[in-house]
Parts: structure tokens; C-alpha cells; sequence
């Protein structure tokens, strides 16, 4: 049989990169709305030797699994090097990324212009919802290890590894 029919409909696949250190409710909004709109969402951790995260690499993307569990369509990986090579190996031609204020866009085209030119992949923006404009991976850590109350920032799983964490220094 020839046509529509018989031929396998490809997946749709994207990928929310980033550091996820930790992993906060605006990163959780984002990969949410992906997951809507794509068959497969890979969420890509990067793996940076020259910087010291608070939580390791196999921790956020534990993490990151358990809260991501209830999509059902995301695939949590760590990646090192280029975004684009990641994306190549996995057959993935968009990256979705999350715009907190005009400041990120500035530093986002370039990223996104450079990545297309070096293969092809699209990096789509999505803005960030209103109530995370704000909110950052730092952020979060500055505001918990002074005690602040982050609990309505974050899972309460990562709110639970993050008080235990800044609890041991």
C-alpha cells in the first residue's frame, strides 16, 4: 500500500536545554509547554567541568526525571559540548527555549543565528509566564541559602533536596 497510510508519521522532537541547577517552576512551565506541542521532549543538562553546580549532574537530572514523570513525553539526558552536535545524534531539529525579559532575547538570537548556521536547527522562543519573569536558578539559590522561603518557586521535591543540601554546608 502506498501513500499517507503506510508511511510512519515522524516524531516531532524538540529540546529544552540547561543547567537546571536546580530545577525551578519557570524550567518545569517551559518543558510543560514543550511537551504540549511535541511528540518527544528531550531536556538536555550541560555538563560545564569549569563550573562547581550545587547539585551534581546525576542529581538534577534525578531531579528532573521525577518531576518531569507525569508528561510521559520527556527524556532527560545530559549533554556536553555542542547543543547542536546533541541535537544532530538524536535526530532533533528544534530547540525550545524560555524568554524571561528583552535582555535574554538579546543573548538568545545570537545563540540561536550561530546554532543554525552550524546545522540547521531551529530554536523556537517561548515566552516565560509572568509569574516566573523573575525567577532563576541563582536566584533561587541566593534566596534559600539566606533562608528565604523559595517553596512556592520550586518543586517540593527539589524544595526538599535544596534545603537538605544547603543544610550540609
Amino acid at each position: 500500500m502506498n501513500g499517507p497510510e503506510s508511511e510512519e508519521t515522524p516524531l516531532r522532537r524538540a529540546v529544552c536545554p540547561g543547567s537546571f541547577d536546580p530545577v525551578t517552576n519557570g524550567h518545569l512551565d517551559i518543558i510543560a509547554r514543550a511537551s504540549r506541542l511535541y511528540d518527544v521532549v528531550h531536556v538536555a543538562v550541560m555538563i560545564n567541568q569549569s563550573k562547581k553546580g550545587l547539585f551534581t549532574v546525576d542529581e538534577r537530572i534525578d531531579l528532573l526525571r521525577q518531576v518531569t514523570a507525569e508528561y510521559g513525553n520527556v527524556k532527560v539526558e545530559s549533554f556536553h559540548g555542542l547543543l547542536v552536535d546533541f541535537c544532530k545524534q538524536r535526530d532533533i531539529p528544534a530547540i525550545v527555549k524560555g524568554l524571561r525579559a528583552v535582555s535574554d532575547f538579546d543573548y538568545e538570537l545570537q545563540m540561536a543565528q550561530m546554532n543554525n548556521g552550524l546545522s540547521g536547527v531551529e530554536t523556537l522562543f517561548v515566552p516565560t509566564n509572568p509569574t516566573y519573569s523573575f525567577l532563576s536558578s541563582s536566584l533561587v539559590k541566593e534566596v534559600a541559602a539566606w533562608g528565604g522561603d523559595v517553596s512556592h518557586l520550586v518543586p517540593p521535591l527539589v524544595l526538599e533536596a535544596l534545603t537538605e543540601r544547603l543544610g550540609e554546608r
